[in-house]
């Protein structure tokens, strides 16, 4: 073992892990994690419970108390994930208030089937605030075009929000800017800024996936010297655009009343492709301010071969440009890649939804009480 995770949290990356289920949360796992591999806060999405939900373990009185009161299966689900959340919230809680709200935080995403709905988005984001009930919860909001509205009116409100599915340079930029003007909001209503944090989920394996795809198609020698190079570079360049933005005067003056930076989190960092080292999203990622949620595989990964060497994205973006134009010159079209990797992001998460929905009615069914 190295120690890796130590030596990554000493740079300032906070480590989440990208996972949670009722058993980590009763078994005493999650408490481990944060005890021993320096875990400072929870992710989930529609596609991790699912996939806890339906291996059922420790969910069985709850759903059968569920299937007891014929509540529907979206009020079940939310019944149970909220209760996960909370629960987390609640061991993760001398996180939170040892870093003053910066970390010990855990997400919950708002029903991707609301996802191109802007009204909507917020007022399950007012609904997912008050259901869980905890200060260091984070509602996660998808960076779409109608999620931008939803952002601001969310942090305007003073509930803290994880921005994810954020895959283009661009969006980036307006998701940064609906977070400060959600700020201004918040302080033109008077609310305590020091209380609402953010952070900006920026995917990065997804993005070598769809390169490296379009990258074989062309077969060229040229083009296959660039495989495995695009996610990394996207990142380093919205690490450039947030160190930009926040150094701003337009932020200087939201810190000066007590406002926190929104963070840059680096997401789908688990390595799709098995020719690359499985900590490479962890290692050429690490800068002061940031978060990188793993999945526990890659946890393990980093915990047990990492190789730290400092910060290695500051300076990096002459280069990360370079990697960038030279895909275009090949006809690999980044703004085509980010536009199919938030639709199909949204598409996945609703896809998981939809079998949460249909695993979880079955259960309900399953634990009906007989009629009369």
């Amino acid at each position: 073992m190295t120690d890796a995770l130590k030596r990554l949290s000493e740079e300032r990356v906070a480590i989440w892990l990208d996972d949670l289920s009722r058993k980590r949360i009763t078994s005493g796992n999650l408490a481990e994690l944060i005890d021993q591999q320096h875990v400072v806060g929870v992710t989930t999405n529609p596609t991790i419970f699912q996939k806890a939900i339906s291996q059922g373990d420790g969910y069985e009185q709850q759903l059968s108390d569920l299937a007891a009161r014929r509540v529907t299966v979206e009020e079940a689900i939310r019944m149970i994930t909220t209760a996960d959340v909370r629960d987390a919230a609640d061991i993760l809680r001398p996180v939170f208030d040892a870093t003053g709200g910066t970390d010990g935080r855990v997400s919950i995403e708002v029903d991707p089937r609301l996802a191109h709905n802007a009204k909507a988005t917020a007022a399950e984001a007012r609904q997912l605030a008050w259901l869980v009930d905890r200060p260091n919860t984070l509602i996660k909001i998808p960076a779409t075009q109608a999620g931008l509205p939803a952002i601001t009116e969310t942090i305007s409100n003073g509930i803290s929000v994880n921005v994810t599915l954020i895959f283009s340079l661009e969006r980036y930029r307006k998701v940064m800017d609906a977070y400060l003007t959600g700020l201004e909001k918040a302080r033109e209503k008077g609310l305590d800024l020091s209380k609402i944090h953010s952070v900006a989920s920026f995917f990065v394996s997804r993005v070598d996936t769809e390169i490296d795809r379009r990258i074989d198609e062309l077969g060229t020698p040229e083009a296959k010297a660039l495989r495995g190079r695009a996610g990394v570079a996207n990142a380093r360049l919205a690490y450039q655009a947030y160190e930009e933005v926040f150094a701003s005067d337009r932020w200087s003056a939201l810190e000066n009343a007590g406002a926190n930076r929104q963070r840059p989190l680096w997401a789908s960092t688990g390595v799709k492709d098995p020719a690359y080292k499985d900590t490479m999203y962890v290692e050429e990622l690490v800068a002061p301010n940031t978060v990188n949620t793993m999945p526990e595989a890659t946890l393990e990964a980093t915990e047990d071969h990492g190789e730290i060497r400092g910060d290695t994205v500051t300076g990096t973006y002459e280069q990360a440009r370079a990697d960038i134009d030279a895909l275009e010159r090949l006809g690999i079209a980044y703004d085509d890649v980010v536009r199919v990797l938030e639709e199909e992001g949204v598409e996945k998460f609703e896809a998981s939804w939809n079998d949460l929905l249909k695993s979880t009615e079955a259960e309900l069914e399953r634990l009906a009480p007989a009629e009369g």
